[in-house]
């Protein structure tokens, strides 16, 4: 021990991180080809749904287009939601499994 061939592994410089991207760098890599422009439509349609839904001024019976209000302003934010995620390197920042998790 007093050779001091317990500290080498302490004392040894140690290698620079990877410096990091900037999180919001937008990046197309994660929806190619077809998934890409499926999403954006139904981007649009969702908020298409949520402008009609809120022209309608009288109703009945008013559960059913509160049902739809609900179901296509969800629609709508979980769109925008996975487009955020997979277009920007958010993904690469948490990574696939906590992607798939989420």
């Amino acid at each position: 021990m007093e050779n001091g061939s317990v500290y080498n592994t302490t004392t040894e410089p140690q290698a620079k991180r990877p410096r990091r991207r900037p999180l919001f760098g937008c990046t197309l890599r994660h929806l190619r080809g077809w998934r890409l422009p499926v999403k954006a439509v139904q981007a649009v349609l969702s908020f298409l749904a949520v402008l009609c839904e809120e022209i309608v001024e009288d109703c009945s019976i008013c559960s059913g287009l509160y049902f739809f209000e609900f179901i296509s302003c969800s629609a709508f934010l979980l769109c925008l939601m996975i487009l955020c995620v997979y277009c920007t390197d958010i993904y690469e920042t948490l990574g696939e499994d906590q992607v798939q998790k989420l």
